[in-house]
């Protein structure tokens, strides 16, 4: 196996483990708002605080005498700037057709 597909294949398995997190984080949220009506933006403003809660025990297990020996290094600055990012660029981004809804581009 060459270098490049042995790191297309790792690309795309974390994809899939990205997408699997994002999936169930979604599904918690929904199912929670369900069960426990609130307003919007206070189910958000829990949904950041869970986040951020998340990273810093993230972070404690990586930092020094941390358990975790993937080899990330905490630097909250710099992985803030990347969250909010992230974030921003979720908002911005415009929805995804359904399959539905696309054009017709050949046949299978």
């Amino acid at each position: 196996m060459t270098a490049g597909v042995s790191t297309a294949m790792r690309i795309a398995e974390e994809r899939g483990r990205q997408s699997s997190l994002e999936r169930a984080l979604t599904c918690a949220f929904w199912r929670t708002v369900q069960n426990e009506p609130m307003p919007v933006m206070a189910a958000l403003e829990a949904a950041a605080r869970a986040l951020g809660h998340l990273y810093r025990q993230t972070a404690a297990a990586h930092g020094p005498g941390g358990s975790c020996g993937c080899g990330w290094q905490p630097d909250p600055e710099a992985d803030l700037i990347v969250l909010e990012a992230m974030l921003a660029a979720a908002v911005m981004q415009q929805p995804v057709e359904t399959l539905a809804e696309m054009e017709v581009a050949g046949r299978a």
